[in-house]
């Protein structure tokens, strides 16, 4: 379970390196809300998945998802 956990913690990495381009430097209110709510679900699903796994494999796993996406 900690794996699946560990992907979608990686989606939402996805999901808030692309709410950084529209949020025109953090100017735009509606995407740097969703930018900040993506972040902050990613490290808490990060932190979870981390309970159960080696933190240097989470970790590369976890910024090898944000580099693909």
């Amino acid at each position: 379970m900690s794996w699946v956990v560990l992907f979608i913690a990686g989606l939402f990495e996805i999901a808030w390196a692309i709410g950084l381009e529209y949020s025109d430097g953090l100017s735009e209110p509606l995407p740097t809300v969703g930018t900040v709510v993506a972040l902050i679900i990613s490290m808490v699903l990060l932190a979870r998945a981390v309970q159960d796994l080696p933190i240097g494999t989470a970790y590369a796993v976890w910024t090898g998802i944000g580099a693909v996406g």
